[in-house]
């Protein structure tokens, strides 16, 4: 790939996994100057990461076999690898903020706050003080749709593993400088290239899972060595009665059915609400779920990736979970960052410290922390509220 005379320089992030191994071997055969990278982004023993912990007695911890792993994809390519410490970033810029969110009762999304603030903000800066023209990925999203000279964020051809919604706050400066060479295939085709390839170490390995860049954890016992937990009263919010109690209101989410034991009540349960101030969890019968939906939420702090605001469209689409299907919305403006979301035909769970992500067609326009869910006009969490107290009387 030939750019002003000279080899177009590209930083490949390499993590020890499939994706990206498949990703720096296409940017390699297109003719590119590809350098790999591998991000080390947490540290176990530094950060307290003890309780919930599977792996922390293992000879090898997880970050190092990847390490390995990309060692071997980097070394089997002929490719140059650097190694690159961002734990400081990664405990400021994402963690803190994970922290303060469940401290809040909200449910963030790390996967994004690792895209928005390592990925596209210290890998990305790192890159580009090291002279390299553009930075790849193994993320599943395409970049490949182009409209007077702006570059669109748009789906990858896999619909079952498209990622844009994870990418949601990369700033579209940053979205025209990188390269997804995944964007038009599908997995099972990444895994046949890689077996072929003979890249052992990564072929046939388990996709990544659990919290960005530190893994799978006990989620409970995990949380627990940084926000200690405090037992409190679970209510039916249909009653007002107190039907079991809880371990700590913070691990909870919104439309959480397992892991709340409640053996003793017929259910099943469900969490609509939290009262961190009071530490009460609320929850409601299968067959009395109506507070679990809402009908509109203000969503604030929005990446667009647009030419210009004056193309933010009046009526979308928007997923409120990364695996739900796109529903159909209507948005009206507030400020620049911050749109009221109305969707009449009423959604289930969509929850404060999410993400909503817009879409236009295949296009992803930006997305943003939802801040309050409302039903008939009314903030939901005080209407269960409100609902419950008054059963108590």
């Amino acid at each position: 790939m030939i750019v002003g005379g000279l080899h177009m320089k590209v930083l490949v992030g390499l993590s020890g996994g499939v994706d990206s191994a498949v990703a720096a071997y296409l940017l390699k055969k297109q003719g590119y100057d590809v350098t790999c990278c591998f991000m080390r982004n947490w540290d176990s023993f530094a950060n307290n990461d003890i309780a919930g912990n599977p792996t922390i007695k293992d000879d090898t911890c997880p970050q190092e076999q990847d390490y390995l792993d990309a060692l071997a994809v980097a070394n089997h390519l002929d490719l140059p690898l650097q190694r690159v410490d961002f734990i400081e970033e990664y405990w400021d810029n994402v963690f803190k903020t994970f922290l303060s969110e469940y401290e809040k009762g909200r449910t963030p999304n790390p996967d994004i706050l690792c895209n928005k603030y390592i990925k596209f903000d210290s890998f990305f800066e790192y890159a580009m003080k090291q002279g390299f023209d553009k930075v790849a990925t193994g993320h599943y999203a395409s970049n490949n749709k182009e409209e007077n000279g702006f570059t669109y964020l748009t789906r990858a051809k896999d619909q079952n593993k498209d990622q844009t919604y994870f990418l949601c706050q990369v700033e579209k400066s940053k979205v025209a400088k990188t390269i997804f060479p995944l964007a038009n295939l599908e997995k099972p085709e990444i895994r046949r290239i890689a077996s072929e390839l003979n890249l052992e170490s990564v072929a046939t390995k388990k996709d990544s899972t659990g919290i960005c860049f530190i893994g799978e954890r006990n989620f409970r016992q995990f949380l627990s060595n940084y926000l200690p937990s405090k037992d409190g009263d679970i209510v039916d919010v249909n009653t007002g009665k107190v039907i079991a109690h809880h371990v700590g209101v913070l691990y909870y989410t919104i439309g959480q059915r397992k892991g709340l034991n409640i053996d003793h009540e017929k259910g099943p349960w469900f969490v609509v609400g939290k009262d961190v101030v009071k530490n009460i969890l609320y929850v409601c019968r299968t067959d009395k779920r109506d507070l679990l939906y809402s009908d509109s939420c203000v969503v604030k702090g929005i990446n667009w990736i647009l030419p210009s605001l004056d193309e933010i469209p009046t009526k979308c689409t928007c997923k409120f979970r990364y695996r739900q299907k796109d529903q159909d919305i209507e948005i009206e403006r507030l400020d620049d960052t911050s749109v009221l979301v109305k969707y009449p035909q009423t959604i289930a769970s969509v929850t404060e410290g999410q993400e909503a992500v817009f879409y236009d067609g295949d296009k992803c326009i930006g997305g943003g922390v939802i801040e309050e869910v409302f039903k008939d006009g009314k903030n939901l969490n005080q209407l269960i509220m409100e609902t419950a107290n008054g059963h108590r009387g």
